[in-house]
């Protein structure tokens, strides 16, 4: 049996430093390390009974959402698509992952400080690609930029920015800090600004709106609790103006797609395709406001003609009705929180929410603004920037990807569990200096 225990341990580590990869290309096999890894879990807890874990406030709401999310899709998965079933069965295999993460794979620091390179690697890997289109026209693979003028990393189309937004939030804040600790004075100060100034333009020259917006979104948040980048970010904020004025000599296309477009969007919202897809989401979730139409429901049932009209009182354009029918079905309705009412309903919303909230406490649990030392400093803002990209990539108003969707999702879940981590070991390490003092004993 302890042959078996440390070749769990082994295999799912080494599975969990190479997913990263798999993730930057090659998300079947990234999809099937985050299967092996959770269904490894399940077998250790058997082996070494150890449920603890499952105790936990945001294991609970997961798994009751969970079942929510399985009981709304049975009339529809059983009899009409198999394919809604099996999805909605599966969709375990991140609970389990970002709780194997939480509370076995990752407790070791030694372990995590192993991930976060490998987390560094990758998106240096993405921001050369970005760096070698934007000068010579193509990244390293060959690939051009996208048509509209997007940088594309090291794809064929714009999926960069979107994981970049995410990775970048701890990289950044993490880096800026140790410049500011270890340099000091007015030097220090000046690095962190040009390293953020540079996230920033790098998210500006990537040309998505949504994920530059959460970046920033994501920086500021941070401030709370990393006063010392408090008049740095400020700064940065005054600088954006002059970094979107920059992009439109150095990147016009770029400029176009993340400034001219986002303005146009704004300004007819009401019969833009994304105003048009929340519309249609909304009237399928209000047609089944207490079950939903079971998981991935706005794929399957968008072009049913019953769906076809809008709502009167979200304004005179939208009230009349969309006109396109089943142009602007797509796989998802691009937002997690409308995506869930369409999936369960009201309940599976709420409990989608309050699963939410939840991990936001938890990965909010023991950050300080103290700067104790280098390696404390350096260690809190990193947990600081793990926080920041659950919460923008989890952020109500925000457009993505379907919830489950790999890359993307697995990207959110590896940091999720990687930040779950941390808050799991201040816990233990805030029990242990409890029992020390005779607390509770």
């Amino acid at each position: 049996m302890e042959s078996v225990r440390k070749f769990l341990n082994k295999s799912t580590l080494f599975a969990v430093l190479i997913l990263p990869v798999f993730l930057t290309h090659l998300r079947g096999i990234a999809d099937g390390l985050i299967s092996y890894i959770a269904i490894c879990f399940v077998i250790y807890s058997f082996i070494n009974k150890q449920w603890d874990w499952g105790k936990q406030n945001w294991v609970i709401i997961a798994f009751l959402w969970w079942g929510w999310i399985l009981l709304c899709t049975i009339p529809f998965g059983l009899f009409q698509y198999n394919i809604m079933m099996i999805q909605a069965v599966v969709l375990i295999r991140f609970i389990f992952f970002a709780a194997a993460l939480q509370v076995w794979v990752l407790t070791d620091e030694k372990y995590r400080r192993w991930l976060s390179y490998v987390l560094i690697a990758c998106a240096t890997y993405i921001i050369l690609n970005m760096l070698c289109q934007l000068i010579t026209g193509y990244n390293i693979v060959g690939a051009p930029r996208y048509f509209d003028g997007t940088l594309t990393g090291p794809y064929h189309h714009p999926r960069a920015a979107g994981p970049l937004a995410r990775l970048l939030l701890p990289i950044t804040l993490s880096l800026s800090i140790y410049c500011i600790y270890r340099l000091k004075g007015w030097r220090g100060n000046l690095v962190a600004l040009f390293i953020i100034l540079f996230a920033i333009l790098m998210m500006a020259f990537a040309g998505q709106r949504m994920p530059f917006i959460l970046f920033v979104f994501g920086i500021v948040v941070s401030l709370y609790w990393l006063r010392p980048l408090r008049t740095i970010v400020l700064s940065m904020l005054i600088c954006i103006p002059l970094i979107l004025g920059a992009t439109s000599f150095l990147s016009p296309k770029s400029y176009h797609h993340l400034v001219t477009l986002f303005i146009h969007q704004m300004a007819h919202f009401s019969s833009d395709n994304y105003g048009l897809i929340y519309t249609r989401a909304m009237i399928m979730g209000l047609s089944n406001p207490w079950t939903g139409l079971g998981y991935d429901a706005y794929r399957h049932f968008c072009a049913n003609p019953i769906y076809f009209h809008g709502l009167s009182f979200w304004g005179i354009a939208i009230g009349h009705g969309d006109g396109k029918g089943a142009e602007i079905c797509l796989p998802h309705p691009h937002n997690h929180y409308i995506e869930m009412f369409v999936n369960a309903g009201i309940p599976g919303l709420i409990l989608f929410c309050y699963m939410v909230f939840l991990w936001w406490v938890n990965l909010v649990k023991g950050l300080t603004s103290k700067l104790l030392s280098l390696r404390d400093a350096v260690k809190n803002s990193w947990r600081v920037g793990l926080f920041a990209a659950v919460l923008v990539h989890e952020w109500p108003f925000a457009a993505g990807g379907s919830f489950g969707n790999l890359p993307l999702g697995g990207w959110f879940f590896l940091l999720l569990g990687l930040g779950l981590s941390y808050s799991w070991d201040y816990g233990n390490h805030k029990a242990a200096l409890k029992v020390d003092n005779g607390i509770g004993s």
